[in-house]
């Protein structure tokens, strides 16, 4: 049951703060399916700069986690100008720009990563080896009945995405940005109205998508293989606009669908590795996540209710 709750956690966590950053863009009016590829680049700029610092100062890429976290961050950040400038400068249908931004990603980071490790390391591999983050024990909580296997086995990276998305539901919240913010999502005309740019307000909104949606990409890198591969944030960004949905684009319920979301996938390879089923099972019980999602989207889809103005390009001059 240990093993449920803290790996369930170390896939919820990522999830969760990449849905973060959808709920910024999505409580703007920007649609954002472009969340994979985020995440995506995001986490191939940290892994890079952190082996190639690595190599050029002769130390350990493992001891460079907290660079790769902010290199990912910048590189996530950098990666939704794309989207941002697509939506909100050319006006572009927001749905085709952030499908595009996935297959761009996907294809960029793969060839990059593979001619990068030919011409720099001598070796034609789709991988950058970061190795695993170490884990800690939060002494003291770790004994705390029920609920002390949370606190054991604690990746670093899951202590910095709880204080970010406390920080993060602050800011939507009770601040005037996250008021004004909200407002783009719902009445654009009234915000402008009040001397607000709107346009401003939404490119900040993906930028803020960008920036969670590496941090998260860098830390399934680390948690789940110990390496940076293209391959294995598939899906990973569409299960995180589920649950955003799922949670009616608030940042609390949507924590919940995340969790149940990370424990359904370590609960899955938990009764698989119970069983000594051969990796062929394993993989089938991987599509649990999924298969929660068809049958939420079936029982809730009905009671969700998105921003007003959420994919609706905004245009000063009309109504």
């Amino acid at each position: 049951m240990d093993t449920i709750i803290i790996d369930g956690l170390s896939f919820a966590l990522p999830l969760f703060i990449m849905a973060i950053g959808g709920i910024y863009s999505e409580k703007s009016g920007i649609t954002n399916l472009a969340l994979e590829g985020f995440q995506g680049f995001g986490a191939f700029v940290g892994a890079l700069s952190a082996v190639l610092i690595a190599n050029a100062f002769g130390t350990d890429v493992q001891n460079l986690f907290y660079v790769s976290l902010i290199f990912a961050m910048i590189g996530g950040m950098g990666f939704s100008v794309i989207h941002a400038v697509l939506c909100i400068k050319f006006k572009a249908n927001q749905v085709i720009s952030g499908v595009v931004i996935n297959i761009l990603a996907l294809a960029l980071t793969t060839f990059l990563t593979t001619q990068i490790n030919a011409l720099v390391f001598g070796a034609a591999s789709d991988k950058f080896r970061l190795g695993v983050s170490e884990r800690f024990t939060i002494e003291g909580l770790a004994n705390i009945p029920f609920i002390g296997a949370v606190f054991k086995n604690v990746y670093p990276f899951e202590v910095i995405i709880i204080v970010i998305a406390i920080f993060a539901w602050y800011l939507l919240y009770k601040t005037k940005f996250g008021m004004r913010l909200r407002a783009s999502g719902e009445n654009p005309h009234s915000v402008d109205a009040a001397g607000v740019n709107v346009l401003k307000v939404r490119f900040s909104a993906v930028l803020i998508s960008g920036l969670l949606s590496g941090l998260a990409g860098m830390c399934f890198a680390y948690s789940i293989s110990a390496n940076f591969s293209s391959n294995i944030y598939m899906g990973y960004g569409f299960l995180a606009i589920a649950a955003l949905i799922f949670g009616n684009w608030r940042i609390l319920p949507t924590l919940a669908a995340c969790l149940l979301f990370g424990f359904a996938k370590s609960g899955g390879v938990f009764i698989a590795q119970s069983m000594a089923l051969p990796s062929s099972f394993t993989d089938l019980f991987m599509i649990l996540p999924y298969v929660l999602t068809l049958l939420l989207l079936i029982f809730f889809s009905k009671s969700n209710r998105a921003p007003r103005a959420l994919g609706e390009i905004y245009d000063k001059g009309k109504r």
